[in-house]
């Protein structure tokens, strides 16, 4: 038996957290794959998994080889993937992390529409507005809204990002203008608590020079559909992203303010691992998602 074979049996075990769960996933016999640890182990001399009838851990050495070996076996899939990329040959998983707020949005349709397109991939799709590892919790590719920093995962725009700054017509009516970032300070303002910075609103002056300005209000809640009802109710000021809030600006619900002072250097990206070899999956999902948005231009807002 090869050492490759080895290796994945283990990398299933460790996957699974248990030989017998690994036994159902894979539809090997619990005997088979124990079989194929104990010999690679043999073969490299040392403990990689602490056997007993009722737990089951890495050790030292185990944990070690691990985090290499499922590496290189994801290299190896993936040039696999490449391989049979020219026969547009697509199969396997897809496993996406991508915004609640994308998600639940018009332009979480681009994911839908993709599966739809190839019903051969299995998607499993994540939506949680943390950003997460996606080496170590094994994510395929993400979507992300953000202002792109260095890194070491690869990132294609998708299209532009944008916010607004609004609020219901009978609340500005009892407010007065709201004509500078500034008059911000006075007004009970809706707070998406998702932000890094979600009490201090960004800003640009006409010379493109950025600045924050505080803001408060006796309302928080991590959601920004939830901060766009408060806003429509009347409750105060909302920040929030332009492709949720075009319905609602379209409608007369709420009114855009601030337009002149909102920065434009944030996108929504596809990020993935960098890789040599790319699986085609990953490709094919950018590529789709990128002709998605050139087609819906302005869906985002």
């Amino acid at each position: 038996m090869d050492t490759l074979t080895r290796i994945r049996a283990f990398i299933d075990v460790v996957d699974a957290e248990g030989f017998s769960a690994a036994s159902r996933k894979t539809g090997r016999s619990k005997a088979l794959l124990s079989k194929y640890v104990r010999e690679l182990e043999d073969e490299l001399g040392t403990l990689l998994l602490n056997r007993t009838t009722r737990q089951f851990s890495m050790t030292e050495a185990g944990h070690t080889y691990y985090r290499t070996a499922a590496d290189i076996l994801k290299e190896i899939d993936n040039l696999a993937d490449l391989v049979r990329e020219n026969n547009a040959d697509l199969r396997g998983k897809l496993k996406i992390s991508a915004p609640r707020t994308f998600v639940d949005a018009d332009i979480g349709q681009s994911l839908i529409d993709f599966g739809k397109e190839h019903p051969e991939l299995s998607l499993e799709i994540v939506a949680e507005d943390r950003f997460v590892d996606l080496v170590e919790e094994g994510f395929d590719v993400a979507i992300r809204i953000t202002r792109l920093e260095d890194s070491a995962l690869i990132a294609r725009k998708l299209c532009d990002f944008h916010l607004k700054i609004c609020a219901a017509p009978a609340f500005l009516e009892r407010a007065g203008p709201v004509t500078h970032p500034g008059d911000l300070s006075r007004l009970p303002c809706i707070i998406d608590t998702n932000g890094k910075s979600y009490n201090n609103w960004r800003f640009v002056d006409g010379k493109g020079a950025g600045f924050s300005v505080p803001v408060s209000g006796h309302i928080e809640v991590n959601s920004p559909m939830a901060s766009l009802r408060a806003a429509a109710s009347g409750l105060g000021i909302a920040q929030v992203p332009a492709f949720i809030a075009r319905t609602h600006l379209e409608s007369g619900a709420l009114v855009s303010v601030l337009e002149d002072f909102l920065p434009s250097d944030r996108g929504i990206y596809a990020i993935y691992p960098h890789r040599r070899y790319l699986p085609a999956k990953v490709r094919t999902f950018v590529d789709f998602l990128s002709a998605w948005f050139r087609r819906n231009a302005g869906v985002e807002g």
